[in-house]
Order: structure tokens, then C-alpha cells, then sequence
């Protein structure tokens, strides 16, 4: 009788063991906490322990059990198959699943190996490891994208040779370029908090397609925190808590967000805070980076003052603020609503590069700084799925977009302080739709892009305190639209090969009138109504287990905007850019080859060669306003130049990977890019100025359980005084002196360590040294020297 209770009893406790189950990361095998399981009417819910295990009795046998986890793909398991696999349920992070989903090509989530077009993923955990300061720092730790800076507060990517203007940013699948986005270096890009950032993609080559004017180099893909909804009975609490500290710029950065989800609703709010103290250079490198003297107003008077320490960049600090808000609501499984509002503002920020120029020995400012730059975007984005004859997809997105910045500048011992300021009211609506077919998917859509500008010129006496009215940097009150139909056809041939095509029609209106209270133009107004047709075609092709190919040919266009027909600006010392309203679209055509080589199980190359023209580029050069070339300009007699389609452009490159699993916990990861570039002036062909000298990054990642270790170097290549573009050998207050006096770009590289340690479930610390052997340098065409030997410390708490 005994014996017969014992066998009771032990069939009694391995069926009840056999419920307990333990979810872990595939890759590292670690434990995967609060997952939510549940079934498909979540009638029955539980969550993963700090262990990894749940209890899955209540669960019948047959019914389909959902695993879901912010940091992981999504999974569906029977419990028969569980129990087959030793109650043990693996989960693949999300980091590598999204090398192979892209969101960017079409407005709708892709698989990578079926688009021609090379991507960039970033993954959140890539951002949390790298823990960039701005989203710029963001797009560099990349290795793929080259990054200027002219100040502390700013950051201009450039991508395949091309920048600023003739890139497009979005955030949240909305265009971020405004109407007075300019040919010259930009900060942009700041606004975008990378702590509020969930993941980024970055399309290399053009994509006008979709995206429309201003997407020649490539577009650049925001995309912040979401909010998720409970996966439990009742209202589900999550959060994160983030502060981060170092000490090349004294920076103090905070950051928090929650995430409260029912099943229906969700919320995710977010705020960070960063103060960045002046940004100190390193130790060993060119003298003409440091910073000897600057300029102070006492008592009245601009003095000049030696540099305490010259390896200090002074002044360049600033602080910043962002906001998020996100509302999740899905009523029906075939319905979702989402509102975004985000909120960037930032201090004063000084223009580093133009307070350190000179003249006969005098510096040539006493202050020149950007106002308060200030962002915000309200964007609604509605999702429908449907059956229908015309779409399988609806995504609307509507936007409101507010801009503010300004620009400060006053001669030193002069007391005139001039500033312009300007506001851009910015208003979009995307309606995009999907079609599947047994092998073909077909997107299509329709864009309206509204900008009205407003823009103030003034000035103050400093000593006096007289202030007047000045000439405004754009025509006050003018506006920008873009109406644009597009699609784009994919379509999979075999199972080993696909073609992708598209085509967009753009129609752009540009509307300006132009003050000739200050200077006698010979025009009154733009009025500038123009089209632009461009097209894609590409193919993948798996040819075997080896190697797989990738095939593009597509065009992209510019059109004019206010900032290239309407501005009045000192481009450099003794000139000034006048308007130009007789400006037209300029075209880019481009191709590119891409092979991705499986040399064995462990070891990964990818090649990818492009070549890009350039027709009737806009760029600056030598003008006139009736016959007169030379005009006062604040006081100062300056070349008149303006914006014209006067050259035209090639830029190709190579773009190299190498990816090496050693083992399961080290790998090795290069990235290398060489671009060259050049631009017709004056009938010689001379260097493109955003053509960026060869880079590229090489990382040696161990990653066990807990610890991780990231050994990395970062190295660029030296442009010499013929390599620059003519723009820049007028520069040398830019650049290093070489024996002949001339002005020309060094190489640099740097060494660092980054290490992160999850101490629990909830708490991670990283650490950083970078620049370790203290390296003075400039990324090409930079004003301003890259941080010195820097310690980061960062925390994080997730709840």
C-alpha cells in the first residue's frame, strides 16, 4: 500500500513540476523576466519571475500560449512542444531581429534580405552600450555615418558625400526637414534625444522614393519609445530610470520614463536632462586645435584673456531638455490610435568655430552663439488592417511640427549685437497603404508638406541699449509645400530572388516675397512652381549558401527651398549670400552593387560599391545684383554670392563589413567606408566638400551571462591641402598647418573600453574610457576638437 501512494505521490509531483517552465534568451541563455504569457483571448495570463520560470497548469494542452517581452521577439508555443523541450522556451532578442526587419523602405515593416538597398539597424541595446550623448554621437558610433561638428551643441551626418540638406531626417516616420534646412552645416539633429530613442535604421543611398525632396545621400530614421499595452489582468507599471556622467565636458545627463498599459490603452512618458560643461580636447596632437585666448566683456570693454588651461574649448557648454508623451489606443484588433507629442529645448549654445577666428592678430567676435533651439512634434498615426480589395494596411499619419532658433553675433569692440530669429510652422499628412499578393506586396501613397516661415532681423547697442530693426535672414512670411503621389511594387520571383520598384511625382510650390527696406534687390518675389519625377529599381538574389547579391538603380531629387532662394548670410569672412528666386530641382542618379559573403558558419563579409551624379547641383558661388558684386554687409564690405545651379557632382565609394564569431561569447565587428567625390567649379572638377576622408570602427565584443566588454578603435584617414574642397582651404583657422603653411586634415584614431555589468534583473551599469590614449583630433571639416581622454559612468534601473 505503501509502495502504491509513494508512485502516487512522485506521478503526482511530476505532473505538477512539468508545468513550471523557464524562459531563457536564446543567444546568452540568461533568464528573460516578466515576460507575459498568455492566450489568445487572455483569459489566462502570467508572468516570468526574476528566475526566468513561470507556472503554466491553468493552460490546456492544445490551445496556442503567446510569450511576449519588450526586449524580445514575440513567441507561440503549444504546451505539448514545451514540454518536449524540457519545459524550456527560448526567445531571440530583439537586437538581432532587427537586422533583419527594416521599417524605413516602404512605411511598413520589410525583411532585409528582400530590399536592394543598403540598411543601417540600430538596436536599443546598441544604444544603450554606446551611450551617446546626442543622437549625432549616436549615428557615428555606427562606423557608417561620418558626423561634423562645429560646436559642442551640434552634430551634421554626412553619408555617402553628401549633408545637411541633401539628407532627410525623420522621427517617427515624419519629415523633420523644414523649409530652411541649409546647404551649410547643421545641428538639427540634436533636438532628437538618443534616451528617447528605441531604435534608428539609416538608408544609405538615395530615398526619394518614399521620402521625397532632400533624400539624395540617404535618410535618417527616428524611431522613440512606444508605448505597450498589459498583458495582465488590470493595469500593468513599467519604467526605466537612467543617469549618465563624464567627465571630458563635465556632463550630467538624467533621464526617466513609465510605461502605464491596460489592455486597450497604453502610456509612455519620458523626460532627460543634460547639462554639458565646456568640452576639453586631448593631450597629443596638433597645437593649432588649442585654445589660447578668448573674449571677455568687463566693464564695458571686450578684453582678451589667455586660456588657463588651452586644452579646454571655451566657451562651448549648454544644457538641454526633451519630453515625451505617447497614448496607445486599440478598441478593435483591426484598429490602432497613436498620438506622439515630443518636446526638445536647449539653452544658449555658443558657436565654438567662429569665436576663435582672427584678424591681425585681434579676435574677430566677441560673441556669437545660437539662441534657444526649440522643437516640438505632435504627430497622430492611425493603423487599420483590412481584407479589403484596395489595402491589406492603412497607416494615416498627421504632424505639426514648431521650430525656433536664432543666431547672435557681435564684433569684438564692437557694441552692435545682431540676431535674427526664426519660427517655421510645419504641418504634414502621409496616407499610406499595403496590398499583398500570393507573392507581391504593393505600397502606394499621397503627401502634403506645408511650411510657413516667419523671420526677424535685429540688433542692440550693448553700450547704449538702442535697438532697431535689421535686414531678416529669410523673406518674412513665406512658404514651402510639397504634394507628392508615390508606389512601390515588390515583388518575389522565387523563394532565392525579389524585385523591388517605385516611382514618386513631386510637386513643389515655393511662395516668397522679399524686403527691400535694407537692400535694392532686382526682384520683389519668388514664386517658384516645379515637378519632379523619380523612380527605383532593384533585385536581391540569394545565389546559394555563400553569397547573395543586391542590385539598385534609383533616382532622387532636391527642390529649392526658402533657405537656398530667400537667405541673406555671412557664408565666411568678407562674404555674404544674397537670394536667388530663379532656382530649380537638382537630380541624382545613382547605382549601387551590394554582395553579403558567408565565408563559413562563423564568419560574415559584406561589400557594398555605389556611384552617385549629380545634375545642375545648387551650390554657392559668385553673383550679382545689378552689375554691383561687392556690398556692406553689418558694417563689414563682402563679396556678393548666391545660391544657383551652377555645377554638377559624382561621388562613389566603397562600404566594408567583417563580422567573426570566435566563440559564442567574442566577436569581432569592422566597419569601413572610403568615399570620393568631386564637383565641377569654373570648369575643373575640384574635391566635394561633404566627401568625408576614409573611416570606420573595429570592435572585439565579449559577451558572458552578466558582463559584457566592448574593445573598440575608431580611425579616420587624412585629407592634405589639395584633397580639401576649395570652400575649405579658405578655412585654415579650421584645420591643422602642414610644413608649407597650408591647411589640411590629419589622420587621428582612438582606443576605448566599454564594459557593462547587469548587477540583477533591474539594475545595469556601464562604463566607458574612451580616447584612452588622450588623442587631439578633428573629424574633417569640424570646428571644433573631439573630447580627450573621457570617463562615462552610467547607471540604469528598470522596473
Amino acid at each position: 500500500m505503501r509502495l502504491i501512494f509513494l508512485s502516487l505521490f512522485l506521478l503526482i509531483f511530476s505532473i505538477s513540476a512539468a508545468q513550471e517552465i523557464t524562459v531563457l534568451d536564446n543567444d546568452i541563455g540568461e533568464p528573460v523576466v516578466n515576460v507575459a504569457i498568455f492566450n489568445q483571448d487572455k483569459s489566462v495570463s502570467t508572468l516570468t519571475d526574476i528566475t526566468g520560470k513561470a507556472d503554466i497548469s491553468e493552460f490546456t494542452d492544445t490551445e496556442v500560449i503567446i510569450f511576449k517581452a519588450v526586449s524580445h521577439v514575440e513567441a507561440f508555443r503549444r504546451k505539448r512542444e514545451i514540454q518536449a523541450n524540457d519545459n524550456i522556451v527560448l526567445l531571440q532578442s530583439l537586437e538581432n531581429q532587427l537586422e533583419q526587419v527594416t521599417l524605413s523602405v516602404a512605411r511598413f515593416k520589410l525583411n532585409k534580405d528582400e530590399i536592394p538597398q543598403k540598411i543601417i539597424s540600430i538596436s536599443p541595446s546598441e544604444i544603450e552600450m554606446a551611450s551617446p550623448q546626442t543622437s549625432a554621437d549616436l549615428l557615428e558610433s555606427t562606423g557608417q555615418v561620418y558626423v561634423q561638428k562645429s560646436q559642442l551643441g551640434g552634430g551634421s551626418p554626412m553619408i555617402r558625400g553628401f549633408a545637411t540638406n541633401r539628407l532627410l531626417l525623420t522621427v517617427d516616420g515624419v519629415r523633420m526637414n523644414s523649409a530652411i534646412f541649409r546647404s551649410g552645416n547643421l545641428q538639427n539633429v540634436i533636438s532628437v534625444d538618443p534616451m528617447l530613442v528605441e531604435s534608428a535604421e539609416v538608408i544609405m543611398g538615395p530615398g526619394s522614393v518614399v521620402y521625397g525632396s532632400d533624400a539624395i545621400g540617404g535618410v535618417v530614421n527616428f524611431y522613440t519609445l512606444k508605448p505597450d499595452f498589459s498583458f495582465v489582468d488590470g493595469t500593468s507599471y513599467s519604467g526605466n530610470i537612467y543617469t549618465r556622467f563624464s567627465t571630458a565636458n563635465n556632463e550630467n545627463t538624467v533621464h526617466a520614463d513609465v510605461n502605464i498599459g491596460r489592455e486597450n490603452w497604453a502610456f509612455k512618458t519620458g523626460i532627460t536632462y543634460s547639462d554639458f560643461g565646456d568640452l576639453r580636447m586631448g593631450e597629443h596632437g596638433p597645437d593649432d586645435y588649442l585654445r589660447t585666448d578668448y573674449a571677455e566683456r568687463q566693464n564695458g570693454i571686450d578684453v582678451m584673456l589667455p586660456n588657463e588651461d588651452p586644452l579646454v574649448q571655451k566657451p562651448t557648454g549648454y544644457n538641454q531638455i526633451n519630453l515625451l508623451q505617447k497614448i496607445k489606443y486599440m478598441p478593435v484588433k483591426d484598429w490602432d490610435f497613436n498620438l506622439g507629442l515630443l518636446y526638445s529645448n536647449t539653452s544658449d549654445f555658443p558657436r565654438y568655430d567662429r569665436l576663435y577666428r582672427k584678424r591681425d592678430g585681434v579676435l574677430r567676435s566677441a560673441e556669437w552663439y545660437y539662441g534657444p533651439q526649440t522643437w516640438f512634434l505632435g504627430n497622430l498615426n492611425i493603423n487599420h488592417r483590412s481584407n479589403s480589395e484596395l489595402y491589406d494596411k492603412l497607416q494615416f499619419t498627421g504632424a505639426y511640427q514648431f521650430f525656433a532658433e536664432s543666431r547672435n553675433d557681435r564684433n569684438f569692440g564692437d557694441p552692435i549685437l545682431f540676431s535674427t530669429e526664426e519660427n517655421i510652422d510645419a504641418y504634414s499628412a502621409n496616407l499610406d497603404f499595403e496590398k499583398g499578393f500570393s507573392e507581391s506586396k504593393l505600397f502606394y501613397g499621397i503627401e502634403y508638406v506645408l511650411n510657413n516661415v516667419s523671420s526677424k532681423g535685429s540688433f542692440k547697442n550693448m553700450t547704449s541699449s538702442e535697438k532697431g530693426e535689421t535686414a531678416s535672414r529669410y523673406p518674412d512670411g513665406s512658404k514651402w509645400q510639397s504634394m507628392a503621389v508615390y508606389s512601390s511594387y515588390q515583388w518575389k520571383l522565387t523563394e532565392d530572388f525579389s524585385l523591388q520598384s517605385g516611382i514618386r511625382y513631386n510637386h513643389i510650390l515655393v511662395d516668397a516675397t522679399f524686403d527691400d527696406r535694407f537692400y535694392d534687390f532686382p526682384f520683389d518675389e519668388a514664386d517658384i512652381s516645379t515637378g519632379a519625377l523619380t523612380g527605383s529599381l532593384g533585385l536581391n538574389w540569394r545565389m546559394n549558401d555563400f553569397v547573395g547579391w543586391r542590385l539598385g538603380l534609383s533616382t532622387a531629387f532636391r527642390a529649392p527651398n526658402i533657405d537656398d532662394i530667400g537667405k541673406i548670410f555671412d557664408s565666411e569672412p568678407g562674404s555674404v549670400v544674397v537670394p536667388n528666386p530663379g532656382l530649380k530641382p537638382e537630380y541624382a542618379y545613382n547605382g549601387e552593387l551590394g554582395a553579403d559573403f558567408n565565408l563559413s558558419d562563423n564568419i560574415r563579409l559584406g561589400l557594398t560599391g555605389y556611384y552617385t551624379y549629380l545634375n545642375n547641383a545648387m551650390v554657392r558661388r559668385d553673383f550679382n545684383l545689378n552689375g554691383v558684386t561687392e556690398i556692406d554687409y553689418q558694417g563689414e564690405p563682402s563679396r556678393v554670392q548666391a545660391i544657383q545651379n551652377a555645377a554638377n557632382a559624382y561621388v562613389y565609394g566603397i562600404e566594408a563589413g567583417l563580422e567573426v564569431d570566435f566563440s559564442v561569447a567574442l566577436r569581432l565587428q569592422s566597419k569601413f567606408s572610403y568615399t570620393h567625390g568631386e564637383e565641377n567649379e569654373g570648369g575643373d572638377y575640384v574635391p566635394l566638400r561633404h566627401a568625408a576622408p576614409m573611416f570606420g570602427n573595429t570592435h572585439l565584443i565579449w559577451n558572458k551571462r552578466r558582463l559584457k566588454f566592448d574593445l573598440f578603435a575608431e580611425y579616420n584617414g587624412q585629407f592634405d591641402f589639395d584633397d580639401l574642397a576649395s570652400g575649405e582651404q579658405d578655412k585654415a583657422y579650421l584645420y591643422a598647418l602642414d610644413s608649407n603653411g597650408n591647411p589640411y586634415s590629419p589622420s587621428w584614431y582612438t582606443l576605448n573600453l566599454t564594459g557593462q555589468y547587469k548587477l540583477n534583473p533591474n539594475w545595469v551599469a556601464t562604463a566607458s574610457v574612451e580616447n584612452i590614449t588622450d588623442q587631439r583630433y578633428r573629424t574633417y571639416s569640424s570646428g571644433i576638437s573631439a573630447a580627450g581622454r573621457n570617463l562615462i559612468i552610467a547607471l540604469s534601473y528598470t522596473f
